[in-house]
């Protein structure tokens, strides 16, 4: 979700004169610390656990297949109070991250949840958890293998996880030696000898998978969309982060590729050369991550459902005459990194949070005490402020459009797309032609991977939480459409 539980918390006032930055901030503390007794949560896939900037503890075992002593991170309780899942830990490059999973392991579908910008997997409850009612339902009905209807008798495993740097996850500093040696930007561009995490441990094990697609770092001349619905040519599309930062698109695809391979296919009974392709749903910013990821490793990959897809206002080939307005920019991101951190912990508070939601959701019903409560938690805790402030310097990366009109993205990998009509930030005439500007150059390749895109009327930013009913029937709609 692309929040702005800060649009008026840092912005307001000495920071107006870039009002484009208050669509993308949250409040944070940099020191303020949850303090509730720490709880310990089950890990899966153990590996050696570098030092990072969170609170955790961790006992590792000799063998890779063992159970470890449970991590320890302060604040995380054993079960979301939001879905009442257990919160699970995958130990990913030495990082820990939060996940959870429901439905039965040898269901007919998985899927795997990507969520926006500084929220989390919690943010997904609605949907976690009506899948989950919806297996349950099928357990209960004898005589639903006769049924017609949408999702008909078929049964969903739903994972969601926490990308690094946000919810429960490991949030390490950007500069931290470790966190560079795991940076998804490795390996990436043509003009760079540094050398990617996974193909170098791949090396180290004697495993092989897919290796990275070198590219230039500055994309030309880039079919993109305009928000009345129209189509550009971006000159200049920087792929690389300004600040050399892991908090990118590129490590949150290979995040997500990793635990497809380490959690979900270890989970699941016919894994290894039979193993079930993942089907990913992704919203806001989550969906670069996700469109990366099937980019990255297809072979994984059977679907992407997204929901309001977001276009970047910040990127410099988003930003009008970037050549005069991104040094603006620049100075802005400069002065939040070393200033901001006050005005956050002022500011972060659940009264405040209530009132910044109501931008994004159209519904404001759905905004509720516990969805505060899951947002804001994890985001007082020690270095989500950091990530914040890095992030918000993030003026590049990949792009919706350049990575759906990409000769490399699978053809048998369709895309639906479906967002709310009253959302401030998605334009809707941009999402609704991304079927035109995303058609994929060179012979061969056919039709856009977008096959439909659906408006849903008087909902915002975030459908899965305004009106989880119509976008959960659209997900088993679209998984019908994948068998």
């Amino acid at each position: 979700m692309k929040f702005t539980i800060a649009s008026s918390l840092i912005l307001v006032g000495a920071y107006s004169t870039l009002s484009t930055v208050s669509s993308f901030v949250l409040p944070i503390s940099s020191n303020a610390a949850i303090k509730p007794t720490a709880l310990q949560t089950q890990q899966r896939m153990p590996l050696t656990l570098q030092s990072s900037t969170t609170d955790i503890e961790v006992a590792t075992t000799a063998s890779e297949t063992e159970t470890a002593t449970p991590v320890v991170i302060d604040g995380m309780p054993s079960h979301s109070p939001a879905t009442s899942l257990e919160n699970q830990i995958y130990n990913w490059r030495g990082y820990n991250i939060r996940y959870q999973v429901s439905g039965p392991e040898d269901a007919d579908h998985t899927l795997l949840l990507i969520h926006g910008l500084f929220v989390n997997s919690d943010h997904w409850r609605k949907m976690l958890t009506g899948l989950h009612t919806h297996n349950d339902e099928l357990n209960n009905d004898h005589e639903s293998s006769s049924s017609t209807s949408v999702g008909g008798n078929k049964t969903y495993r739903v994972y969601a996880l926490d990308l690094l740097g946000s919810g429960w996850s490991s949030k390490p500093l950007r500069d931290d030696p470790k966190a560079q040696l795991i940076n998804g930007e490795n390996g990436r561009f043509a003009d760079c000898g540094s050398v990617c995490y996974r193909e170098q441990e791949q090396n180290n094990k004697g495993k092989k998978r897919l290796q990275k697609r070198r590219s230039a770092p500055i994309l030309e001349n880039m079919p993109l969309g305009t928000a009345s619905g129209g189509n550009r040519l971006a000159t200049a599309l920087e792929l690389r982060h300004p600040l050399k930062s892991p908090y990118n698109f590129y490590t949150w695809a290979e995040q997500i590729a990793d635990f497809t391979h380490d959690v979900i296919h270890n989970d699941d009974s016919s894994s290894g050369d039979s193993a079930k392709k993942v089907t990913l749903v992704a919203n806001s910013i989550g969906t670069m991550s996700a469109l990366q990821s099937i980019l990255d490793e297809p072979n994984l990959f059977n679907g992407c459902f997204v929901i309001n897809p977001n276009f970047r206002e910040l990127h410099m080939a988003e930003v009008p005459f970037s050549q005069l307005t991104m040094p603006l920019v620049r100075q802005v991101q400069s002065l939040l990194r070393e200033k901001g951190h006050g005005l956050f912990k002022t500011l972060a508070t659940p009264e405040t949070v209530t009132e910044i939601l109501k931008e994004p959701y159209a519904v404001t019903e759905a905004i509720d005490e516990e969805l505060v409560s899951v947002l804001l938690d994890p985001l007082l805790t020690e270095g989500a402020d950091e990530v914040v402030f890095d992030t918000l310097s993030y003026s590049a990366g990949p792009l919706p459009e350049q990575q759906l009109s990409s000769a490399a993205f699978p053809k048998d990998c369709p895309v639906w797309v479906v967002y709310g009509k009253d959302d401030p930030w998605t334009p809707s005439k941009r999402v609704e032609n991304l079927k035109n500007v995303c058609g994929r150059p060179g012979e061969g390749y056919g039709e856009s991977p977008v096959e439909r895109v659906v408006a849903l009327e008087g909902v915002g930013h975030c459908p899965h939480d305004e009106c989880p009913e119509k976008v959960n029937e659209l997900v088993l709609e679209f998984l019908d459409r994948l068998d």
